[in-house]
């Protein structure tokens, strides 16, 4: 019924991208850098995904990611910029967050040298510690090397082998048998598995990085995951708002076309001559980028190849899918006062399993920063994983009492960090995997990727290639996951793999 009532429009593009969040975009922007014609079909009001934004009020609040990472020169992201003429970012470093754990506070410092001495400080100082610091130095330093490089994984041939063995050096070679080894082992190996607070942390960091614990995180993707402030966070003034802003204006200035409110429903056809049915009518492309969920990647390409061959990948993620809760509130400035760091994260216990509320991010708009918040104002995010099957099934009653009393929780965790938040909040509101599911298309809302083990990432990942020439996957269905870092990344594998496919002439 639906296809049959699309208006009879038809536009070409040499690549129809499906999705405009950041691996979407950043492709797009590769893509349209390049010479060729781009076309972003995104099915929400703006581009922005998981790592958008949210205008409610005279305030401006990040439903995802808060920062950016490694957008400095040299930097994963950094390339983006440079690759696609996007000048430097109207962004300012962060000097690290506070850990707030049940029985001491921690600072990531951004900077090495304090962080290693914070961290010797107050979480052990015995020969144990240090060599199990030194050795997730080691695997972060040879790792964000390669990714800066261009590593890509799954191999998918010799000219991916030889490209890898360049990217990581001999360093890499010799680190690379941890590649089948998890954080876990690793702090068994150095007697370290039974300290909480070392043990509490990392999992705070691997959780919110690769979306597991400790001891499913593969041991190479948790380091990086733990160093990622050492690689450089930054907050774009108006947060993610500001961002997109740059991002959107800098693509449309390339000559690219961003389509919003544009949902796909069906993909047909093969490469060359690719049709898209949307609400707003049928599409042509050459190409095809799908920077969407694997689910529906497998639903809207249903008549395609690639959903055949991404079935055992669904099958085997089905139950590695997690969910966010989130609060947004808008405040006076005078309840978020007494700390000299913006971005903070708590632990109530070590006991507890992670997530609804047991380790929570709180991120809060920059003093001044008149995008985000109204003049004397500041916009807070609250966010905590969730598991996707505790708001499965509910009714609209039970369904409202349990996103009240997870709204007020996160908000009564949060005043360990800020004693009078949301006391006199101008606005208040709460996301949870419904949400998600509603107004940013994600099935069931997981957000984020699956949770990353050795059964399912690096060489077991989706690859990016698996729709055969022509179709293309990206995001965090995709190597190496979840996160903005990872996403862009993942843009870099997928342009230059298209650009160098043949048939464009």
């Amino acid at each position: 019924m639906f296809r049959t009532s699309v208006q009879n429009v038809r536009e070409h593009a040499d690549v129809a991208v499906i999705g405009g969040g950041i691996s979407g975009m950043a492709t797009a922007l590769r893509l349209q850098a390049a010479g060729l014609s781009t076309l972003v079909l995104e099915a929400h009001g703006h581009a922005g995904g998981c790592a958008g934004y949210y205008r409610k009020h005279g305030f401006s609040f990040d439903v995802g990611a808060t920062t950016l990472v490694d957008f400095g020169p040299g930097g994963v992201g950094g390339e983006l910029l440079e690759a696609t003429g996007i000048p430097p970012l109207d962004a300012y470093e962060l000097p690290g967050y506070r850990v707030f754990l049940p029985d001491r506070e921690v600072v990531l410092h951004r900077d090495h040298t304090a962080w290693h001495d914070e961290r010797l400080r107050k979480l052990g100082d015995s020969e144990a510690h240090r060599r199990f610091w030194a050795l997730l130095d080691r695997l972060a330093d040879t790792f964000w090397q390669a990714s800066r490089r261009g590593i890509r994984l799954p191999v998918r041939g010799p000219a991916d082998a030889l490209r890898d063995l360049r990217a990581v050096g001999m360093p890499g070679v010799l680190l690379a048998r941890h590649l089948n080894r998890t954080l876990g082992d690793a702090l068994r190996d150095h007697s370290l598995r039974e300290d909480h607070a070392l043990v509490g942390l990392l999992g705070m960091l691997v959780e919110d990085t690769v979306h597991t614990g400790v001891d499913d995180a593969p041991l190479i993707n948790a380091a990086l995951g733990v160093t990622i402030r050492g690689a450089g966070l930054s907050r774009h003034t108006g947060g993610m708002h500001g961002f997109w802003r740059v991002l959107v204006q800098h693509y449309r200035g390339l000559g690219g076309s961003l389509r919003v409110g544009c949902r796909v429903a069906c993909v047909e056809g093969g490469p060359g001559s690719y049709r898209l049915t949307t609400r707003q009518g049928l599409l042509h492309a050459r190409r095809l980028v799908c920077a969407v969920p694997a689910a529906t990647t497998a639903s809207i390409c249903a008549g395609l190849p690639v959903a055949r061959r991404l079935r055992t990948y669904l099958r085997r993620d089905a139950d590695a899918m997690g969910g966010a809760t989130v609060v947004f509130l808008g405040v006076p400035q005078s309840e978020v006062a007494g700390q000299d760091l913006t971005h903070h994260q708590v632990l109530q216990s070590y006991a507890r399993p992670l997530g609804d509320g047991n380790n929570m991010f709180v991120s809060v708009s920059a003093p001044g920063d008149t995008l985000s918040a109204p003049p004397g104002h500041r916009a807070v995010m609250i966010s905590t994983h969730t598991d996707l099957t505790a708001w499965r099934g509910l009714d609209r009653t039970a369904y409202k009492q349990r996103k009240k009393e997870a709204g007020e929780r996160l908000v009564g965790l949060a005043r360990r960090v800020y004693p009078r938040l949301g006391e006199r909040a101008v606005f208040t509101q709460t996301g949870t995997p419904l949400s998600y599911e509603r107004f940013g298309f994600r099935p069931e809302g997981a957000v984020g990727g699956v949770r990353q083990n050795l059964r399912n990432t690096n060489q077991h990942a989706v690859p990016h290639d698996l729709g055969g020439p022509g179709l293309w996957l990206v995001g965090d269905s995709t190597w190496p996951g979840l996160g903005t870092v990872a996403c862009v990344l993942g843009s870099r594998i997928v342009a230059d793999g298209m650009l160098k496919e043949k048939g464009w002439a």
